[in-house]
């Protein structure tokens, strides 16, 4: 039997990834995540999988971001019962991140229930922390580079992606071919994840393309960050920053402990980090010693430099706070989370700021927020946008697209195909046909839904 892949999620969109393959009767899943962004990519996490899950013999994580995880409680709940193989720093993310993820939905639904704004009723999380919890007693942590067998038969192997902690790369040996997914490719010049490990040699190639249209300007986080907080400060407002809980708040921590360092920002202007998620990711850095770019003393400057905002009585508290502030809060696409509370707060007024740090996927609160909307929905109401918004051209954890060419045109010999998916239209047809022109290699963007004998 020919191997086959089949493409659930990730083709023609940023979120969702998930990539089925099956060869002899086995099938193995690499990544299963969420759809984010417009409602017609979120209702497709309440269809049905084409494959009964109980019938998936294993999961293979590139990393724990929602997107790529998110999803693995639905699937235990609906009768996966194999394994889900991982990086130890993605196992100890993902036991982060999946009941946080399930939190903020049961939240998001009894919110809805108590102010009637659901269309359904009463409206229900998509899945709960209960379901969360049963979903990482499956995880598997392996580590970079030692083979291991998911499968009688088949060969995975991981490598470093960058990225964030734990993101690798997966090679998948099977049926006498080998499949490489890249998983999120991280950037070069990170500042905190070290670059994404040389490629092994592979057969057929599955590319994300998130930036595959856009290079990253020159420039670095901590220079575009200080003339933004130092503008708000002088008048007196309060910068809101969307974060995402693992790496970018670390990145934005890190950068302004360094301006404070450098004396470019005030040593007292308070900065609250309203993310108990993002605070638990910031200590696992100190527990990954070696698998990033921070000292520890770095790491220690970094967490005592923010007032945590731990329990929702001191994410209100915040707002008391009267004169010139920082906070970061999750999501970072403002989806959900406690961002959305203060977003409510100081939207209206011109005073302040909200600083979106890089990519937001279209139809989320972020990409309004970016492309100038007067108003945003939250909680079923329409709130004016007064603040300035500033998106950050130097946050983003993702290689641009000369990163993903250069990471392509290192794989050594000649993959007979290299399908591009995780990202918007004009992102993965523009890496496509660059893959085309300067690679001579075959390529093509995966229809959602769609199944390649490789």
């Amino acid at each position: 039997m020919d191997v086959r892949i089949q493409f659930l999620g990730g083709a023609g969109t940023v979120t969702g990834s998930k990539y089925l393959v099956q060869h002899n009767g086995d099938a193995l899943l690499v990544d299963c995540g969420l759809f984010q962004g417009y409602k017609a990519l979120r209702l497709r996490n309440r269809n049905p999988l084409p494959i009964v899950p109980g019938q998936i013999r294993a999961v293979v994580l590139t990393h724990a971001h929602i997107d790529h995880s998110g999803h693995l409680p639905l699937l235990v709940r609906e009768g996966f019962h194999g394994k889900i193989w991982c990086t130890a720093g993605t196992r100890d993310l993902c036991e982060i991140l999946l009941p946080d993820s399930a939190h903020l939905q049961e939240e998001d639904a009894a919110f809805a229930n108590r102010h009637g704004f659901s269309r359904h009723s009463p409206a229900l999380p998509l899945y709960t922390v209960d379901d969360a919890m049963r979903a990482l007693r499956h995880l598997r942590a392996q580590p970079l580079y030692q083979p291991f067998e998911p499968i009688p038969g088949w060969r995975v192997q991981f490598f470093g992606a960058g990225h964030i902690l734990g993101a690798a790369s997966v090679l998948i040996t099977v049926g006498g071919r080998r499949l490489l997914f890249s998983g999120d490719l991280g950037r070069v010049d990170d500042t905190l994840m070290f670059p994404p490990d040389p490629p092994p040699a592979a057969d057929v190639v599955v590319v994300e393309s998130t930036y595959g249209n856009r290079l990253h300007p020159a420039g670095n986080l901590i220079d575009e960050l200080a003339p933004l907080l130092a503008r708000v400060a002088a008048r007196g407002g309060t910068a809101v920053i969307p974060v995402f809980a693992v790496g970018r708040a670390q990145a934005v921590m890190h950068a302004i402990d360094q301006l404070k360092r450098q004396q470019r920002l005030p040593r007292s202007l308070p900065v609250y980090l309203d993310s108990p998620m993002a605070m638990q990711a910031t200590a696992l850095l100190a527990d990954h010693p070696g698998e990033h770019r921070l000292s520890a003393a770095q790491v220690h400057h970094m967490a005592h430099g923010v007032q945590a905002a731990r329990t929702p009585d001191e994410s209100k508290a915040i707002a008391r706070h009267h004169g010139p502030k920082v906070i970061l809060a999750g999501s970072g696409m403002a989806t959900g989370g406690r961002v959305l509370h203060h977003l409510k707060l100081y939207l209206g007024d011109h005073r302040h700021m909200v600083i979106l740090t890089g990519y937001q996927a279209p139809g989320t609160r972020g990409d309004a927020l970016q492309r100038g909307a007067p108003t945003v929905r939250i909680h079923g109401q329409d709130w004016a946008v007064q603040a300035e918004v500033a998106l950050l051209q130097t946050a983003s954890a993702h290689a641009d697209a000369d990163g993903l060419m250069a990471w392509l045109r290192a794989i050594p010999g000649e993959p007979r195909r290299v399908f591009v998916t995780h990202g918007e239209a004009d992102a993965a047809d523009t890496l496509r046909g660059r893959i085309e022109r300067e690679l001579h290699r075959p390529a093509l963007v995966p229809e959602h839904g769609s199944t390649w004998a490789v």
